[in-house]
């Protein structure tokens, strides 16, 4: 009688665990939908592309301070949307680092000022 009772009690409990498991697993599958749903491709960088950086680095004093350092070199690309970049030039930031798609954006290249504004003798 008290091992039919201990198979009882075991049996309810293995219900009990797969369906809290169950449970938990449709709760992430739909926490995973909602969060896919805005969620944008990452841009494929290629070695060699100059980029920007975004700075990840909190603290006093970095508040005024641009929000990404650059220009970065990329010297290889790794899984996952990973990339090694390497400083191009002096200024501020790490020499070499490694850095994902999701802090990295394409450098803005100096362009020529376009003809009306060039024709002003740089007056706006």
């Amino acid at each position: 009688l008290e091992e039919e009772l201990r198979d009882q009690f075991q049996s309810e409990r293995n219900e009990l665990r797969q369906a809290a498991k169950d449970q938990i697993l449709q709760v992430q599958k739909e926490n995973r939908q909602a969060y896919n749903l805005r969620r944008k491709e990452p841009i494929k960088y290629h070695v060699n592309d100059v980029v920007a950086i975004k700075r990840t680095q909190q603290g006093p004093g970095l508040k005024l301070k641009p929000k990404f350092l650059g220009p970065y070199k990329i010297t290889s690309v790794k899984s996952n949307n990973t990339y090694n970049v390497e400083r191009v030039g002096i200024h501020e930031g790490p020499m070499t680092t490694s850095t994902c798609a999701e802090y990295i954006k394409p450098w803005a290249a100096y362009k020529s000022l376009p003809e009306s504004v060039s024709g002003q003798n740089g007056r706006m």
